[in-house]
């Protein structure tokens, strides 16, 4: 485990890396956030997000693309983390669609940028993004860490799978430790505009009716922001070692490379809810009924999700798992307190 207590994270004022960088202050870190500010969703909101984080003494912002020249090893090399949490990217399966350019720059090129600074500078400790969207076609459920993800289904999942496999090859070839998570849908407070969670209270609460895709049939493996948070605190400690005859026996269905000191670790829930029994959650928070239009699967999405927690299990101990009610109650409160409701 990283005894220095210094960290860099990318994607700072995004969902899931405010919630990180508030774990990693309230543990007594020092915090570098690196965020770029992107309009794919409201500015407004990511400034928010490290205003609060700006409160504490030990986070400093820094307002840039992990992509442009220099920035990522610049910051490696003058801050010196001990701990490095990749979580900057372009996100979302629908979006890729309209503008996969936007993906290629800050999924492939800032990854790239960060392994560079990382090969430069190493940390004791790379973490970086993924998703389980990289299962893609995939049909065997629940998903494995050492299942086949070959099949990427949408332009996000083919690039999220690349920055697995770049980081792989900087890990075999400098001896840079790093582990990928894989997300599952994740939801909670201060959670992005354009996932079905928020677009469905908003739309619930103005009265407004609700777009139902895969005709309500869907199945998700929704994990509560806190419990993802909380794994990837303890799987700071989990560093993956190096290949070699003092490498300790795997654990059970561990995906621990044989080349490399490279892991990747599935970080969801474990209980895939239907779509229309995620509605429901949230019409009984807002205390109201949607009105239900319902519509095909777009392209890109998949059936179900469900993730296999064996692996996680086995290194760092079963995770909190936020009942779905009290989850989604907890973002619909966000919410109204946030636009006064």
């Amino acid at each position: 485990m990283p005894v220095d207590r210094r960290a860099l994270v990318t994607g700072s004022a995004g969902f899931i890396g405010y919630h990180l960088c508030e774990r990693l202050l309230a543990a007594g870190w020092q915090v570098t956030g690196l965020d770029g500010m992107t309009p794919y969703y409201d500015p407004g909101l990511k400034r928010d997000r490290h205003s609060r984080l700006a409160r504490h003494a030990g986070f400093r912002a820094v307002v840039g693309m992990v992509e442009a020249p220099g920035l990522a090893a610049g910051l490696l090399a003058e801050t010196r983390p001990a701990l490095v949490v990749h979580l900057a990217a372009q996100a979302g399966v629908r979006h890729s669609l309209e503008a996969p350019e936007s993906y290629v720059a800050a999924n492939l090129a800032g990854t790239f940028a960060l392994l560079e600074a990382a090969r430069a500078t190493p940390p004791a400790h790379l973490m970086l993004a993924s998703t389980s969207s990289v299962y893609g076609a995939s049909t065997t459920l629940p998903y494995a860490e050492t299942d086949r993800a070959d099949w990427p289904l949408s332009f996000y999942a083919a690039t999220k799978k690349a920055t697995e496999a770049m980081a792989h090859s900087y890990a075999h070839l400098f001896a840079i430790p790093v582990t990928a998570f894989r997300f599952f849908t994740v939801y909670g407070p201060w959670g992005r505009p354009d996932m079905a969670l928020f677009r469905f209270t908003r739309a619930i609460l103005a009265g407004e009716p609700i777009e139902v895709y895969g005709h309500g049939a869907m199945r998700r493996d929704f994990t509560y922001v806190g419990d993802l948070v909380e794994g990837i605190m303890r799987l700071i400690a989990v560093v993956p070692p190096p290949p070699g005859p003092s490498r300790p026996p795997l654990v059970d269905c561990d995906s621990l490379s044989p080349a490399a000191p490279w892991r990747v670790v599935n970080l969801g829930n474990g209980a895939p809810v239907e779509l229309v029994d995620f509605i429901a959650a949230v019409e009984a928070a807002a205390g109201r009924r949607a009105e239900r239009r319902l519509m095909p699967m777009q392209p890109g999405d998949v059936p179900a999700t469900w993730a296999s927690t064996a692996l996680a299990d086995a290194l760092i101990g079963p995770l909190p798992r936020t009942p779905l009610a009290e989850g989604v109650a907890a973002f619909v409160a966000w919410y109204r307190d946030r636009h006064g409701i």
